[in-house]
């Protein structure tokens, strides 16, 4: 964990859009940080994406519940191994519901959690700006942070340009988006190496985010 002189307090950068800093204790994170370093063993493991156009994205990947490819969701690694995709544990489910009432002071809605993309950045890696649009949900996305810091840009509904707003996620960082925010552009424009925190072990950076599917 970070020590700091003053605590940060949470922070809502657009309509529906919060981000509640530290969110996950250090006992947390470790096991958060178990789970997915399990998630990533083959079969329907860690893999590179490809996009329509050839390109490779700079993080990896692995899908929990239903798999996520360009540009639309399966049941099997159908870009990959094959393999059938890893379920999505009910206690992730539960732990994303904690997240949307921690952020909105109020109860998450009742359709069930039942996606996550697990992405690892490594240094150099960062994520282009897009929307959570493959989903026919438009329940709040969960985002979940582990290991190095990075510069989240979050922008608005309409274009990939600005006006956005750059966030410093650390390692236990929440991050919930939804309502007037649900679609809005966001990216990763770089992380910073060598700061997550020595206890946990990790090199790099674990984002962890949770989606209502609809399906």
């Amino acid at each position: 964990m970070h020590d700091e002189l003053f605590p940060r307090p949470s922070v809502e950068v657009a309509p529906g859009a919060v981000h509640v800093p530290g969110w996950l204790d250090e006992a947390a994170q470790q096991r958060l940080l178990r789970a997915c370093r399990e998630w990533a063993r083959p079969p329907a493991g860690l893999r590179t994406v490809r996009m329509p156009n050839g390109g490779a994205m700079s993080v990896r990947t692995v899908c929990l519940g239903w798999h996520w490819y360009p540009y639309g969701y399966a049941r099997t690694v159908v870009d990959g191994d094959g393999a059938p995709v890893k379920p999505f544990p009910h206690w992730l489910g539960a732990l994303a519901r904690d997240a949307v009432a921690r952020a909105y002071g109020t109860p998450a809605g009742p359709e069930p959690y039942d996606i996550a993309l697990v992405n690892f950045y490594d240094a150099g890696a960062r994520m282009g700006p897009h929307r959570d649009g493959d989903e026919k949900s438009a329940a709040p996305v969960v985002s979940l942070s582990l290991g190095d810091s990075c510069v989240f840009r979050f922008g608005n509904t309409e274009t990939r340009t600005r006006p956005w707003t750059d966030v410093e996620l650390r390692s236990g960082d929440l991050f919930v988006f939804g309502g007037p925010s649900r679609f809005a552009y966001h990216g990763v424009t770089r992380t910073f190496p060598g700061t997550a925190p020595a206890g946990l072990g990790l090199t790099g950076r674990l984002n962890v985010t949770l989606r209502v599917s609809g399906f």
